[in-house]
């Protein structure tokens, strides 16, 4: 039996924190995973810069309640949970997913969660659990389940290497040119026949 592991941003919905810094003007809140490959580095350097500006929670919602889902990620997310169950397994947070979940028709989302003052500035994050695509992969893998992942980012990396089957979906060059024997594509129909080839019986 085969269930599908995906990412959130980049795949569904935009870069959440690309659309943070378009919103505010700080340009350095526009660095993802993509360039980045050290999650810790890179939500530190996140957090010093709200900080640093005084960006609550509240100013990060407000972006996230005006973005949509990617064109076509919809009807993508629908074909998908006609024929197979699927878990987004993000590096996002309950306190931003809510809004685009809802847009998504609500799947099954294991994120992260953040630590925030009375005053709404953000403290820290608390991660679900360290290296949380992979071990999810690998759990579902215990279970008896064949598992089809794809992402696009050097975050997901593990999850698609643990995975029987694995894809890149619109990645940059510099992911593209690290993991050359991880197959890619730009659409959505690219994407199907990747997962229809990897769940055929």
């Amino acid at each position: 039996m085969h269930i599908l592991c995906s990412d959130l941003e980049g795949v569904f919905v935009p870069e959440i924190w690309i659309n943070v810094a378009h919103k505010t003007g700080i340009e350095a809140l526009k660095l993802t995973t993509r360039d980045i490959s050290d999650y810790d580095v890179l939500m530190k350097k996140r957090l010093s810069i709200m900080a640093e500006h005084n960006l609550k929670l509240s100013d990060i919602q407000a972006v996230i309640k005006q973005m949509e889902p990617l064109e076509g990620a919809f009807e993508f997310l629908k074909w998908i949970r006609e024929r197979y169950q699927i878990i987004i397994v993000s590096d996002t947070f309950v306190e931003f997913a809510g809004p685009l979940m809802e847009k998504l028709n609500w799947p099954t989302l294991f994120c992260n969660s953040l630590t925030v003052a009375q005053d709404g500035m953000i403290n820290g994050y608390n991660l679900r659990q360290n290296d949380g695509k992979r071990k999810t992969t690998a759990a579902l893998k215990s279970l008896n389940f064949r598992v089809v992942a794809f992402g696009d980012s050097y975050n997901d990396i593990s999850m698609l290497k643990e995975a029987d089957a694995a894809f890149l979906f619109r990645p940059p060059e510099n992911v593209t040119d690290e993991f050359p024997e991880i197959p890619w594509t730009e659409t959505y129909d690219g994407l199907k026949t990747f997962i229809k080839e990897a769940t055929a019986e």
